[in-house]
């Protein structure tokens, strides 16, 4: 796990400098990043002597899995990763409105940024037992993808995907129980189903058909 931990802040550290320094848009130097530690993961597999199951729990997930050790791992990266969020709530918001204009008036921008790199990385590393190397990438994604659908304000949008993650992982769990099936898909599955529910009723949507339309 302290491994996972120094090479998910490692990557994380070198998502920045790649957007920077290649001008790429942020999803761009993820894509690259999710690749190469993908590659990684499995090489290392194959290297490994004997049975790869414990392996194969870090990148597929399993709930029945997960450890004392583990869930004080995910209160302690919920609790920092929630209080930084509301105490530069405002800060956080101009370095994702424009970086640039942020570090103009005199916000550390650069520094809040990589903070935002280093914590996901961080929530990644604790989600690994339970949700998986492979699938903990969608689970971020789609429930922010969803309340961004729903709302023009980003603490709304902080709050709906709060709300989003936790209704994915709970669903996902009683979708897992009912139909034996694993864990970390179901909730996966579950949170892509809330985002495309919510690109259905998304009022942002209608506002564009009604723009085109005119």
């Amino acid at each position: 796990m302290l491994g996972a931990i120094l090479f998910s802040l490692a990557g994380a550290a070198a998502i920045g400098p790649l957007a920077d320094r290649g001008e790429f848009n942020l999803d761009t130097p993820i894509g690259i990043i999710f690749s190469i530690t993908m590659g990684l993961a499995f090489l290392f597999m194959g290297l490994l002597p004997g049975p790869k199951t414990q392996a194969l729990e870090l990148l597929w997930g399993s709930i029945l899995t997960v450890t004392t050790t583990d869930l004080w791992l995910l209160a302690v990266v919920t609790i920092i990763v929630t209080g930084l969020v509301v105490m530069f709530f405002k800060e956080i918001q101009a370095v994702i409105f424009h970086r640039e204009m942020a570090r103009a008036v005199g916000i550390p921008a650069d520094a809040i940024f990589y903070s935002i790199l280093f914590l996901t990385g961080a929530t990644v590393t604790a989600s690994l037992r339970s949700i998986g190397g492979l699938l903990i990438f969608n689970l971020i994604l789609n429930p922010a993808a969803a309340a961004y659908q729903l709302t023009y304000s980003l603490k709304r949008m902080f709050f709906l995907a709060a709300l989003f993650g936790v209704l994915s992982c709970w669903a996902g769990l009683g979708v897992s129980y009912i139909l034996d099936v694993p864990s970390g898909a179901a909730i996966v599955l579950t949170s892509a189903v809330i985002f495309v529910l919510a690109t259905i009723f998304s009022p942002k949507r209608k506002v564009k058909q009604w723009q085109e339309n005119e």
